[in-house]
């Protein structure tokens, strides 16, 4: 794993006073939303009116899902986030560990689990720690012995009759 400096924002845990540019993203956020909503009513409407359209769409879902699944990352390459939320509740979240905060990782907003607010923006978050630790690295495990040609058996061959002639006639003696 690379080494990655997170950084923080706000201290989510303390008193946080709301800025102008919180309440700025906060629109855009809810704007954006109902953007989105309006062009996946349309799609819903225009799939209802032609059943290929529909049978297409559920299986470019299905193949989404199923690559989705491929990239599921080890619990030792996510690291959990406690971030303040624009409507004052503190949560945590995840992200990849190689994103250095949770807003690059693309949770600009989130929905809040104790208010239900949908779409409250994140306005100060600071790294928790990984969900795991790493695991230790292997080493490289070492190649296997080449095999000995055919001259070096006979060298050893011969050596080692040698030395059974020489342990021999040691013991006679």
């Amino acid at each position: 794993m690379r080494e990655v400096e997170y950084r923080s924002s706000g201290v989510p845990l303390e008193e946080y006073e709301l800025t102008r540019s919180d309440h700025r993203r906060q629109k855009q956020s809810e704007e954006i939303r109902q953007w989105a909503q309006r062009q996946v009513d349309e799609d819903i409407a225009k799939c209802r009116a032609d059943p290929a359209r529909e049978e297409r769409r559920r299986q470019a879902f299905a193949e989404l899902a199923k690559l989705m699944e491929s990239f599921k990352k080890q619990d030792h390459e996510i690291m959990q986030w406690r971030v303040r939320l624009y409507c004052g509740h503190i949560i945590e979240t995840e992200a990849h560990y190689s994103y250095t905060d949770p807003v690059s990782a693309g949770a600009h907003s989130k929905r809040c689990p104790e208010c239900g607010e949908e779409q409250s923006t994140i306005v100060a978050y600071e790294p928790i720690g990984l969900l795991a630790e790493p695991p230790e690295p292997r080493l490289a495990s070492p190649l296997p012995p080449k095999r000995p040609t055919r001259a070096e058996l006979e060298r050893r061959v011969e050596a080692l009759e040698k030395e059974n002639k020489r342990l021999r006639a040691k013991r006679s003696v």
